[in-house]
Parts: C-alpha cells; structure tokens; sequence
C-alpha cells in the first residue's frame, strides 16, 4: 500500500501549520498524527470502503481525513478550532465534492448538522454509518458514548483515545477498570479490535500512552427477542451510576446512597431497593463490579417498573 497521507509526518505537518501562522494547541488537545502506518492500521480496523460515509471528529489539518476520503464514499468532519477550515479547505481542496465541514463543538452535533452537511455533498439522505477519529482526549469517552446514543445510523466506532480511556471503554466485569461508564457503553456497543500508539506517533508528542479501538453496535434484546426500549437502557444506565456510585460499598449500600441524595422519587427507589434487587434476582451483597451487563439491564427493567 502507498502513502495514504503526505501530511503523514512532523516536517509537513509543521510546514501546513506555520504556513498558516498557526501552532498546536495544547488548550484543544492538539497532537497530530505523523505515521502513515497508523493511519493504514486505523483505515483496516475500520474497515473504510467506498460504500461508506464516515463521520470525523478533530480533523485538524486533515492527516487521517486524507486517508479517509481515499477509502470512503464521502467524509464528514466536526472542528471547534475557527483557524482550521481555512487549512482544511487547502489540504483537502481535491476531495472537495466528497468532503464536508461542520464548525462547532462535537458534542453540540445534531443529526441536522450532518443533514446540512451531506445535503451540501448532494447525498441529504445519507446517514454516517462509521466514526472514525483520532478524538481530542478531553472529550473522547463522551463523544463515544454520546455519539452512539444519539446517531442510531452509526454501525461502528475506530477512534484514537488515551490508553487508559481505551482500558475503560474495552473492561471486563471483576477488573479495576470496569464501572459505570463501560456499563453504559456495553449497553450500545462491544469491542471487536485494538493496537496500541507510543507518543512518538504525534506532533508534538503527547504525555501519555494511546490506543486505537474498534467498538461495534450490538443492539441488545428482550427475552421475546425484540429491541430494549430506550427507556430500559436509559433505567439500566441509572443502575449502573448508583451501583458504583461507592465501588467500596456493597451493591445494596451504594445504590441506597446514590438514590437517597436524589430527592423525594430518589428516597422512594431508596426504600424500595431490597424488593428491586430481590426482584432482578442480584445479590445485594455483592460489589458493582462483579455483575455483567444482563445484570444491570435486569436492575433497569426492574426501575422501570417503579415509575423511575
């Protein structure tokens, strides 16, 4: 395979960015990449063809959005940063007519924008079925779990993450970095492929150690066979903040004062605990990290039922 990016390395990606008066910066977690073989590894993980349309968060000068538009049917990217669409309207000036620019916040995204975006790209009734991004870090687990609540059309997630955020999203029940926030995900999404990226892979190099993850959409099911309601996974999702609201406390002490603090609906699920628990067929003397995904969906149907 040849190059995938010219702007795959620190002397042209320094080079775009003093042509534009421009340097890293450290306040919107800038770190480009600058090796072409990662950006093949995260283009194979993905599993990008021309069939697709992918959405992209923090383009920057556009070193992975180069690599994208030369395997996908069409890109579309979100950037906060007011100084890059000037540079990206130069780098990727010969993928204009597949290439679409979205200027805000990430987590500000609505399925509009992107209507808007693809309706400029003469494809309105195109959805982005994949996001692939090297993600600012600060906001990376967020726009992952967010992303998949909000944008059912997306099929899979690649995106570059700090390692240990990568630890998180890819835990397993009984390990120190399973919590509620790989609950939550689980709820939406598995892993299904991973490689690690050393700091010397950026411009400039970052502090910590990243990763590149593949999450798939797994929608998950009732007994009957038919789609959890969104209201089940949103129940189960409470579930899992109350049970590790304390990770030192039993089950049943830390969702007793997770639901206490939360006013007078909050101190009725608090009374009505034993009942749930007993209901959902959970140990309440066990810890939250000992229970599996069914466990928490079990704990959300069982909410639900109390109005919550």
């Amino acid at each position: 395979m040849g190059k995938l990016s010219p702007l795959a390395s620190a002397s042209a990606t320094r080079a775009v960015l003093e042509a534009h008066g421009l340097t890293a910066k450290y306040s919107l977690g800038q770190n480009f990449l600058v090796n072409d073989a990662i950006l093949q590894k995260i283009v194979a993980l993905a599993e990008v063809a021309p069939v697709d349309t992918v959405l992209e968060v923090g383009p920057g000068i556009g070193t992975l959005t180069m690599a994208l538009l030369q395997h996908a049917g069409r890109v579309v990217s979100v950037e906060r940063d007011p100084d890059l669409p000037a540079v990206l309207a130069e780098t990727l000036a010969p993928w204009a007519d597949r290439f679409a620019l979205v200027q805000k916040d990430a987590l500000d995204l609505t399925v509009d924008d992107l209507r808007d975006a693809l309706g400029r790209l003469d494809a309105p009734e195109t959805a982005p079925g994949k996001l692939v991004a090297n993600l600012p870090y600060a906001v990376a687990a967020t726009v992952v779990l967010d992303y998949f609540e909000r944008f059912p059309s997306l099929g899979s997630a690649t995106v570059m993450v700090q390692k240990e955020v990568a630890d998180r999203m890819a835990a397993v029940p009984g390990t120190k970095n399973y919590g509620a926030y790989t609950v939550k995900l689980r709820l939406y999404a598995e892993p299904a492929g991973r490689f690690g990226v050393g700091p010397g892979n950026f411009f400039p190099p970052p502090r910590v150690e990243s990763a590149v993850l593949r999450l798939d959409r797994r929608p998950l099911c009732g007994a009957g066979g038919e789609p959890l309601a969104a209201s089940t996974l949103k129940a189960a999702a409470t579930m899992a903040d109350a049970a590790f609201a304390n990770r030192r406390k039993t089950l049943s002490n830390s969702c007793k004062t997770y639901f206490a603090s939360r006013g007078a609906q909050g101190a009725r699920i608090a009374a009505a605990l034993p009942q749930l628990l007993e209901q959902a067929a959970v140990d309440p003397k066990i810890r939250g990290e000992a229970l599996a995904l069914e466990d928490f969906i079990r704990l959300g149907t069982e909410l639900e039922t109390l109005g919550a």
